[in-house]
């Protein structure tokens, strides 16, 4: 079992920046890739952002590469997600997510572990 939570949402202006943290505990972390998806109303979850194991590859959706960029530190059990030039089409909400494999979080909304889940709303 991986517990997962997210945090640092928030509302912000456009053109702002927000980091999103996701804390893990449970299971060994650095054995999982790890991702960012989202949520926005009416929409079907999507990927944004997802990182393997070691860090040392990262994938991005289009919508948001070159804003976004995610990280971790296993040391500290987190996932970091940094988000800058934000417009309206960023509001959803943000979940991280655990999985063995990085192509089922880049791929499919069915990773194994979930957080609950984090509001970024993105005024003008």
């Amino acid at each position: 079992q991986v517990r997962l939570a997210e945090s640092g949402g928030g509302l912000v202006q456009v053109g702002g920046s927000l980091r999103l943290s996701c804390a893990a505990s449970g299971r060994t972390f650095s054995n999982y890739s790890m991702g960012w998806l989202r949520q926005a109303p009416g929409k079907e979850r999507e990927f944004i952002a997802a990182i393997s194991w070691n860090g040392h590859d990262t994938y991005y959706a289009d919508s948001v590469k070159g804003r976004f960029t995610i990280s971790r530190d296993n040391a500290k059990n987190m996932v970091y997600l940094q988000m800058n030039s934000l417009g309206p089409e960023d509001t959803a909400v943000y979940y991280c997510a655990a999985d063995l494999s990085t192509v089922v979080i880049v791929t499919t909304t069915r990773a194994h572990f979930w957080g609950q889940g984090t509001q970024v709303t993105v005024s003008s």
